[in-house]
């Protein structure tokens, strides 16, 4: 299953803690951990100082308490751990799954299970409240999707017109009716 992984498996930039001014860069490869580092300082002792790289292989970093200082320092705590999984060959799949594909997926599972799923990552947190996945939900579950509710769909989007009941959208179009007729009043 490894063999179909590109050859980058994760990579970061960012700079320093303050108040250093340097950056750095985080790759992790197939078979390496790549940590590079640019000083960037008006001090004139550093204003010679070339960039800095660091390559190890998998098993050397998992060794190297050094490193993993600098990487925690720079990156934080979970990036760290991020790291470490990856050189322990424990690959999160579905992170590298397109959104497409994992709306899909999503768009088979019960409206509870979408609810526990929202809140494992930011990533599927975005995914299970676009409309992207919603438009086709609300198309399932109307026999007709009307102009108007197309229209509301656009401006409340397709997960709150879901979850709205009939009462609430007939208010909403009524609202939404009386602001068309004003504008177009006013034109």
């Amino acid at each position: 299953m490894a063999s179909w992984l590109p050859e980058t498996l994760f990579e970061i930039v960012g700079q320093g803690p303050a108040p250093s001014k340097d950056y750095y860069q985080l790759l992790v490869t197939r078979s390496q951990v790549i940590f590079r580092w640019w000083k960037i300082s008006l001090r004139s002792e550093y204003r010679s100082a070339k960039p800095g790289e660091v390559k190890e292989s998998h098993p050397y970093f998992l060794e190297n308490s050094h490193l993993q200082v600098q990487i925690a320092l720079v990156f934080g705590a979970k990036i760290l751990d991020y790291v470490f999984n990856l050189c322990e060959g424990k690959l999160d799949y579905l992170e590298r799954l397109s959104d497409s594909l994992l709306l899909h997926i999503i768009s088979y599972l019960d409206l509870e299970d979408i609810a526990s799923l929202s809140q494992t990552s930011q990533r599927f947190s975005k995914l299970c409240i676009s409309d992207k996945l919603w438009e086709p939900i609300v198309q399932s579950a109307c026999d007709d999707i009307t102009p108007e509710m197309r229209a509301l769909a656009k401006d409340v989007g397709w997960r709150q017109l879901f979850f709205a009941n009939k009462l609430q959208l007939q208010q909403k179009f009524r609202k939404r009716g009386r602001h068309g007729h004003q504008r177009g009043s006013q034109a």
